[in-house]
């Protein structure tokens, strides 16, 4: 089926600044509460909010097999798994409706207050429910850095990460949208010069610069997906901050990987935005050092995203500090071979599933993905505008990732994916 909703050509009525994110061509998904204190799940276009289930009301789908409530929802998770033919119709549907030679809806004044509002006006949901939650490790550059650290260079990276991706099975509740405030959290932490632990809050906290992909209904439970095939399962990607506190992490870590040192937040931007949207910007993905198993085995033309992405730390006293910037073609996995190792086993995969892609890293310092790396743990402090120096962030910092694609006739970006760091609530220990 033609992708009619990537038309770089096409215009929309509505107004879109030249730069923006969510240009005609985006069109992602999201689910939001309206100025009326209704949950839908819309689309968006410039700083347009669209409420797709008054639209789909409205008559402006007719034609699509779509159920009444499709987008009368608080997710998107049905929509995902009726599967890639009806996301693209309803793509090209909505490229045309709002495309500038439609006088339909363009007309219609009174179809348009119960449509548009501005998304300044609405308040952005988690776009999914997220059923699992996958996070992998596959930037090379990321993993070589932090076993530099952790085990030195001879033994940067363990054996098994250049044969398979490696991944963690992260925890679904603590998954919040963008613009959710974080609170430090406690754990059980070994201080240097000790041998017992003690229970405070991290004072390592960190960033994960990060996307995610989110996946339809892929297999019956004891089935696989293959390299080749699983692409065709993919619904979208949003960018992703995986908070990791790092001195929690080191205690715990050992033998059975993150626990308590992630699990108190994960950040998700709003948009989701679709892989057909990103088609126009696909690339190479760099060569894998090592003859692959035959499961895993993929050219590396065409199957990463040329994404750029940056990171910036906002203090409270309004100065915007960049911290890194990185693409996401430099990850080493490819998101069809972490699915198609993902079910490998058979493992199930549902719609609505989260797949974080880990830490993006890239070959120099300044495209560093976390703290950890940027600050080489805490030994070389980044001076931000203010004077003020970091190591890891501080109570009242806000994180801010954005990530967009450009090429010479189209921008499509993913919003901004943020969230601001308050302090621990207290515990009151028992004497």
């Amino acid at each position: 089926m033609q992708i009619a909703a990537n038309n770089p050509n096409n215009k929309s009525w509505l107004n879109v600044a030249e730069d923006s994110d969510f240009p005609i061509q985006n069109i992602p998904f999201g689910v939001f509460i309206t100025k009326d204190d209704i949950i839908t799940i819309g689309t968006r276009i410039g700083e347009y909010a669209i409420d797709l289930g008054a639209f789909h009301q409205l008559g402006y789908f007719e034609g699509i097999p779509l159920t009444d409530d499709m987008f009368m929802q608080d997710s998107l998770n049905d929509f995902i798994s009726d599967g890639r033919k009806t996301w693209r119709l309803v793509r090209n549907r909505i490229a045309e409706i709002f495309d500038s030679k439609n006088e339909g809806l363009k007309n219609n004044l009174k179809h348009q207050e119960v449509i548009i509002f501005d998304v300044n006006e609405v308040e952005m949901l988690l776009p999914i429910s997220v059923g699992d939650y996958t996070d992998f490790y596959s930037s090379k550059e990321h993993a070589t850095n932090v076993g530099i650290m952790f085990r030195g260079p001879e033994n940067a990276l363990m054996p098994n990460w250049l044969h398979m991706p490696i991944g963690y099975h992260g925890r679904s509740s603590s998954v919040v949208v963008s613009g959710t405030k974080i609170r430090r959290p406690y754990g059980q932490i070994l201080t240097a010069g000790e041998t017992k632990p003690v229970f405070m809050p991290t004072k390592a906290l960190d960033m994960e610069l990060e996307t995610a992909f989110i996946t339809t209904d892929t297999n019956n439970l004891g089935e696989r997906i293959s390299v080749d095939d699983a692409a065709e399962y993919i619904f979208g990607m949003v960018l992703l901050n995986d908070w990791s506190a790092r001195d929690i992490q080191k205690w715990e870590y050992v033998p059975l990987g993150p626990f308590l040192g992630k699990s108190f937040a994960s950040t998700m931007s709003p948009w989701i935005i679709t892989m057909d949207a990103l088609e126009p910007f696909k690339c190479s993905s760099p060569k894998q050092d090592v003859a692959l198993l035959p499961y895993l085995q993929q050219k590396n033309e065409g199957n990463s995203y040329d994404i750029k992405l940056k990171a910036t730390v906002e203090t409270e006293n309004g100065d915007l500090n960049l911290l890194t910037e990185t693409n996401f073609k430099y990850l080493y996995w490819t998101m069809s071979q972490q699915l198609a190792h993902h079910t490998s086993n058979g493992c199930n995969v549902r719609a609505g599933d989260l797949l974080g892609s880990g830490t993006i890293s890239g070959p120099t310092k300044n495209s560093y993905g976390s703290m950890l790396e940027l600050t080489w743990g805490g030994k070389e402090p980044i001076t931000l505008k203010d004077g003020t120096k970091r190591t890891f962030f501080e109570d009242g910092d806000r994180v801010i990732i954005r990530g967009y694609c450009k090429n010479d006739k189209i921008r499509i970006g993913f919003g901004k994916c943020t969230g601001k760091i308050m302090p621990p609530i207290e515990y009151k220990f028992p004497k």
